[in-house]
This record gives structure tokens, sequence and C-alpha cells, in this order.
């Protein structure tokens, strides 16, 4: 099976925000996806990523400063299982932070290997805690091993461990800030383009 890079995943995770930026921030209303996982990331022959499956979306509609109850309203717990956002397990409202938490543990799944609904993941714990408490000095112990494996082509960028270190560790932190349990404390997704385009930038140099 063929494994990604570390600077294709790092491309794809670009391409999987800069799409969340364009439903949150320049459609002529947000929308919210509500079930972004990882089999709802498509890959073209390019290995540009593009996500699909909007069966839950849903948009944000303004009437008077406020965001209509009916078109917001989450209707029960929809999503999927590890990738649902703590708010609307209590009845929170569908908004673009509960897309930034998907997109986090999509992000920490990517780097990690390891599913959200792994069966170690019992007792509170979760796939956010598993990387937190590695952060930032243990990072290379959770990483995938399997982006180390890929053999480098005539041509290929050779990367040093330091930098790889660096990247990582910018990589899993804006994971961590991202699956934060607080909406109000994860950042926003713009920010999390700017860091991921230079981190790629930093590996390319």
């Amino acid at each position: 099976m063929r494994c990604l890079s570390l600077i294709q995943r790092i491309s794809i995770a670009i391409d999987v925000a800069m799409a969340l930026d364009y439903l949150h921030d320049h459609a002529t209303y947000p929308i919210v996806h509500r079930d972004l996982k990882p089999s709802n990331v498509l890959l073209d022959d390019d290995m540009t990523a593009h996500v699909g499956d909007f069966g839950l979306a849903r948009f944000l509609v303004l009437h008077d400063t406020m965001l209509s109850q009916s078109m917001t309203s989450t209707n029960g717990v929809e999503g999927s299982i590890g990738y649902i956002p703590p708010e609307y397990g209590m009845g929170g409202q569908a908004s673009v932070q509960g897309d930034v938490y998907s997109y986090g543990i999509l992000l920490l799944e990517m780097f990690t290997g390891v599913c959200p609904t792994d069966e170690r993941f019992t007792d509170g714990s979760s796939l956010h805690n598993h990387v937190a408490t590695s952060f930032p000095h243990r990072v290379m112990d959770i990483i995938d091993p399997k982006i180390f494996s890929v053999k480098n082509e005539p041509g290929d960028i050779v990367l040093t461990q330091e930098n790889v270190y660096d990247c990582l560790v910018l990589v899993l932190q804006c994971g961590i800030l991202c699956s934060k349990d607080s909406p109000r404390e994860r950042i926003a997704i713009k920010e999390v383009i700017n860091q991921l385009n230079w981190v790629r930038a930093k590996l390319l140099r």
C-alpha cells in the first residue's frame, strides 16, 4: 500500500483547511460541513485534496444579527463518532468552530496514524490528550512511522531530522489547538492555513 510522505500529508492538510475556509468565510452564506473525517476527504490524480459528502452540511443564516435557530440546530448528535465536537453532544448549535474541532482531530490522525475511536482511548482519554501529553518533547514517539518509510525519489528534497522535528511540532500544535474542548479556545482556520503553509515552505527550502 502506498504511503503518504510528510510533505504530501501537509499539502493535504492545507487543501482541507482551505476548503473549510471557503465554506466558512467565502461562500454566500457560511456553511458548516458537520461531518469532516478521513473518508470524506478525496484525493485526485494530482494528490490535491477535496472535501466531499455534504449530507449533513448546514447554512448559517443571519437574521437580525442572530443565527437562525432552524438552520443551525444540530437536531440531535449528528456526525461521526470521534470527530464530533463536545458541544454538539450537549445540544450545542452547529458552528464553524465545530468544523475546526473535527479538522483538528483529522490533522492529529493524519500525522499519528491513530484513529480517534482506537480501543486504547477509554476512561476519558482521547486522541487529543494522547498527543497533548507527548507535546512537544516526545512528539517523535507518537508520529506515524510510515511517514519515514517513504523512499526518496531522485530529485526529492532530503529532510534533516531537526527540520522535521520542528515542523511536526508546529503541525501537531495546530491539531491540539483546533481540537480544544472549548470552542472559544480553538484557533481560526485561517491561522492554521498560515502555519501549515509556513511549515511546508520551511521543508521545501
